[in-house]
């Protein structure tokens, strides 16, 4: 029996958009009821790729959970490495070192690029300009060099532990990494001449699938999807973690630059700010990393003294949060995994009435979904 949101409406053409569809960035459905180009309503149709991992964390070690989280956001796995790890570390009372906090954050700084680079480019290619893509895929690849020197990986990470990083800082890297910066920097700017500024691009997402400030907080939209409604909220300033507090970096918020504020085109220029923001955290970052250990000392059995907490980090796609609960055991009672995909998701179908057919396309890109984090 169809559910009442998902009742066909008279004298509408239904059809599906997925779930093998490429441009819906995973596999996810949209059933459309379309008058002619005219798109009456869209609602996603998930679940394809439910792989139960908050029910995996109960029958898994604390400490063997952080490979799992790595499946939660494969494009950004170091924020839901990073979250979890202050999860367990809040209900433990560990003090990460300086270093370890330091070396965590510049994982972040690096794995967010890599995300926007895949997010922009593949909304170019979605919209039919296929080089820009391959111009960030060339930088992405540096990326996961860098990634691979870091922790032996270039998707799934694994890299965080309870209490710091797994490895210390590989020598020789960070001169490279800034070698990188400077070529990387101008390299925004022949993007930007490429397709940014592309009038074709532009009228494709100016002033289309506008999301306005009030509708974006009451759907608990977050991170890129949430500034760019011009909402400055950010976790790395309203709720500062880590080492932020001590880093010079500004928020990008939705201007209105090409159309009005909150549509499409800011959802994608807020993205290339970042870019710029996240190369001027690491620089400072990189000017000097502290001396100590890269992991504090905790037990290889660990026991989580009873009780709950939720922990959260600004990740590529906004807040990902870990509500954890514990029962003196050496596993959790309960993990639930909050994400960003999961709400922007949700808001297609209230603002997708009256949009053209070819339309969903661009607000998919826009809100940078990725199928993992709505399902997991």
């Amino acid at each position: 029996m169809l559910e009442p949101k998902a009742v066909p409406i008279d004298g509408m053409l239904r059809i599906n958009m997925g779930p093998q569809h490429p441009a819906t960035h995973g596999v996810i459905s949209f059933i459309v009821e379309t008058d002619g180009e005219v798109m009456r309503k869209a609602t996603a149709d998930v679940g394809f790729l439910h792989r139960g991992v908050e029910k995996m964390a109960e029958i898994t070690s604390y400490p063997g959970f952080m490979p799992y989280t790595d499946r939660v956001d494969y494009l950004a796995s170091m924020f839901a490495n990073h979250g979890y790890a202050m999860a367990v570390e809040k209900l433990l009372g560990v003090e990460v070192p300086k270093k370890a906090e330091w070396l965590r954050v510049i994982a972040d700084e690096l794995n967010r690029i890599a995300s926007h680079l895949v997010a922009t480019g593949t909304m170019a290619m979605d919209l039919g300009a296929f080089t820009p893509f391959t111009h960030w895929i060339r930088e992405r690849e540096s990326i996961n060099d860098f990634m691979e020197h870091i922790c032996g990986a270039r998707l799934t990470y694994n890299y965080m532990r309870v209490g710091g990083v797994c490895a210390d800082w590989p020598v020789g890297l960070s001169e490279k990494i800034l070698v990188w910066l400077d070529h990387f920097e101008p390299i925004i700017e022949e993007f930007n001449r490429l397709i940014t500024g592309n009038e074709i691009f532009i009228r494709r997402l100016a002033n289309v699938a506008v999301i306005p400030a009030e509708l974006a907080i009451d759907w608990a939209l977050s991170g890129p999807n949430l500034r760019a409604s011009g909402v400055p909220f950010d976790l790395r300033r309203s709720e500062p973690y880590s080492i932020y507090p001590e880093l010079q970096f500004d928020v990008p918020v939705g201007q209105g630059t090409q159309g009005t504020v909150g549509d499409s085109y800011d959802r994608f220029w807020v993205r290339i700010l970042e870019m710029r923001e996240s190369c001027r955290i690491l620089r400072q970052l990189l000017a000097g990393i502290p001396e100590g250990d890269f992991k504090a000392k905790v037990a290889r059995t660990l026991k989580v003294p009873a009780g709950e907490v939720y922990s959260k980090v600004e990740s590529a796609r906004g807040e990902i949060g870990y509500f954890l609960v514990a029962d003196g055991s050496d596993r959790p009672v309960r993990v639930k995994i909050r994400t960003g995909s999961f709400t922007a998701v949700a808001l297609i179908e209230p603002i997708s009435p009256g949009l053209m057919l070819a339309d969903l396309v661009a607000v998919i890109g826009s809100l940078d979904i990725v199928a993992p984090e709505i399902d997991r």
